[in-house]
């Protein structure tokens, strides 16, 4: 299977699904999402950067759903050129499909050898190979405690760079195993998991556009349309969550000044914060880290 969509129930009932209302999929994916919306009576205008996952689901997804291949940072302007300025609702699936982890030649796995790639969109020249081999030490170190929120980073960073210096790190499990010797023994989960994650976060710039990508679609969804957002660490749902907060928020004047000055009042209210059931997370153990959050427009 491409990918087994999380909360999908949840998310179609969250949304509330109006027959024949358009909703944006900011991330197809493997297509769970989509057609869980379509089989709820909705249409859908969904994006992805990957390729793939568009051909995968042109095949495999039916009902009434319009491709376009780019970022959903870009989604207001993408949707733009199609003429669509208002959508009813709209999901973003922040993590990376199973078909791109399971792919051992896409390179984002440290439990499958490949090429260190992990580009998700595969025209894309930026790849994991540059981040490892190009980056210096410092700059290695910033990124993997930054995105990866991994408290071993200089010395990971640094066994990197020492082994390069002999020859250039090709392989994901090579890198892995790098890690691995680098670092003291850790009982849950893989010692490679975090440097990975800071990797492919640095090689796609996940978080650069998120919070802006998060308000341009908010603004296109109409009053009392949904935004549902799944995030999958930390760093992503920080983001999400201050976007949502600002959203409900009437005054977002700094504390020390004794009157609003700002005039901001709020344009959502955030409807719900879920973890996926104990039960889904035995099913597809990739749901395991993932957090569901629902806001409605005013």
């Amino acid at each position: 299977m491409y990918h087994i969509p999380i909360l999908a129930q949840k998310i179609v009932e969250s949304l509330q699904i109006k027959p024949d209302g358009l909703y944006l999929d900011g991330t197809l994916g493997g297509g769970g999402h989509s057609q869980a919306i379509l089989n709820a009576g909705g249409k859908v205008v969904a994006i992805d950067r990957d390729s793939d996952a568009i051909e995968y689901c042109k095949a495999h997804v039916s009902g009434d759903i319009t491709y376009i291949k780019g970022q959903y940072e870009d989604a207001v302007r993408l949707l733009g050129k199609k003429g669509i300025t208002t959508v009813s609702g709209a999901v973003i699936d922040l993590g990376v499909s199973s078909h791109q982890l399971d792919e051992a030649s896409r390179g984002f796995s440290y439990m499958h050898d490949g090429a260190l790639d992990m580009r998700m969109d595969k025209l894309q020249d930026f790849s994991a190979y540059d981040v490892v081999n190009g980056y210096d030490e410092q700059a290695l170190t910033d990124i993997i405690r930054r995105y990866g929120e991994e408290s071993f980073a200089r010395r990971i960073a640094g066994a990197i760079v020492k082994r390069r210096a002999v020859k250039p790190i090709e392989r994901t499990v090579e890198l892995a195993e790098l890690i691995r010797s680098s670092v003291p023994y850790r009982k849950n989960g893989h010692p490679a998991k975090k440097t990975f994650q800071a990797i492919r976060i640095e090689v796609n710039g996940e978080l650069k556009g998120l919070y802006d990508a998060i308000c341009g679609i908010f603004g296109m969804i109409e009053k009392g349309g949904r935004l549902a957002i799944l995030s999958f660490h930390s760093l992503e749902d920080r983001i999400v969550k201050a976007a949502f907060t600002e959203f409900a928020t009437d005054c977002i004047c700094p504390k020390r000044l004794p009157v609003c000055v700002c005039n901001h009042r709020a344009i959502g209210k955030t409807i719900l914060k879920q973890k996926p059931s104990e039960q889904e997370q035995q099913t597809n153990p990739r749901s395991t880290s993932a957090t569901l959050r629902v806001t409605e427009k005013l």
